[in-house]
């Protein structure tokens, strides 16, 4: 692709990891991480989605569910990669390790993602609707309003992520995994405006992308808290609780419809105001990437057209 008129032949997302950007393409991920002597590392794998495996999953709503469950699962595969390329674990030494531990190592990534998850529901379900319980309790104003006490708990969560990534942005290696996001959005503009995928055309580009995970995560707080106004709500805390965390893939759902409408239609006043706070959350969680981080980040994504198209061709 050398002209910026020319059409995307399919859509490309992306993640930092730990010295590194994965990049993904319809059928495929690639992962690219410098190690520490300065080689690139690579791991490519097929993946492809069960939207267009399962008829009926590529539906409009559904297909946020499996996108979220499948970016999950390609993310943590991803930072598995990259941590065995930072602390030095070859290829080798783990098809050495015993079968015993290879269980073990599978067990421990499970409990990982479980534990993880825990976390998640803690600080973003379980928090926000305390403190909007425990505002219902002094203020009989949010008590008698269900959509107050909704926002009270949006806002909640607004604020625990928000002070939980700038918490974050202190550490040195979050610091860097924060440029590599910044490279990605960058390598990925250049795609989409059909440039030649250099350093300099990519570093031209802007670090904010509407499509990026920061922007998702605003659009379900916001989401759920339209949802949560029109769900039936018990009076019981932890019934309530519970009712909140069956109704994730439907704001998920919903939310993924919103974030793609909001990426086609980015150049419309509306919508401009409904990305703005996701891309303005986006100077938290990105950082300019230097021209090494761009150099990881472009190979990634070159790998994955290159693998991409000879699939097609195929």
């Amino acid at each position: 692709m050398t002209t910026e008129d020319e059409k995307i032949d399919f859509a490309i997302g992306g993640q930092a990891v730990i010295e590194g950007v994965m990049m993904r393409s319809p059928n495929f991920y690639t992962v690219t991480v410098r190690n520490e002597d300065g080689e690139l590392k690579i791991k490519q794998e097929g993946f492809k989605s069960l939207t267009a495996r399962i008829w009926g999953l590529k539906a409009p709503f559904f297909r946020g569910i499996v996108h979220l469950v499948e970016s999950m699962v390609i993310g943590f595969r991803s930072l598995n990669f990259s941590s065995d390329v930072f602390i030095g674990t070859t290829e080798e030494e783990k098809e050495d390790r015993h079968p015993i531990m290879k269980v073990l190592i599978g067990i421990f990534g499970v409990l990982y993602m479980l534990g993880t998850l825990a976390f998640v529901i803690f600080l973003l379900k379980f928090l926000p609707l305390w403190v909007a319980e425990k505002a219902a309790e002094v203020w009989p104003l949010v008590e008698n309003n269900y959509l107050l006490f909704n926002a009270i708990d949006g806002f909640t969560k607004i604020t625990i992520f928000l002070s939980y990534v700038v918490a974050i942005s202190f550490l040195k290696d979050i610091k860097r995994v924060f440029e590599y996001h910044g490279a990605e959005h960058k390598s990925i503009w250049a795609y989409e405006k059909g440039l030649v995928l250099t350093v300099e055309n990519a570093k031209a580009q802007s670090r904010f992308h509407p499509r990026c995970g920061t922007s998702f995560i605003f659009i379900v707080i916001l989401m759920s808290v339209v949802v949560y106004t029109f769900i039936p709500s018990p009076d019981e805390f932890w019934a309530r609780l519970g009712t909140r965390i069956l109704a994730i893939p439907i704001i998920a759902g919903m939310s993924y419809e919103l974030l793609k409408l909001s990426a086609k239609w980015q150049k419309n006043f509306l919508v401009k105001m409904l990305i703005w706070p996701g891309l303005f959350i986006q100077k938290l969680t990105t950082r300019e990437p230097d021209d090494s981080q761009l150099e990881v980040a472009l190979h990634s994504l070159q790998e994955s057209l290159k693998i991409e198209n000879g699939n097609t061709e195929n």
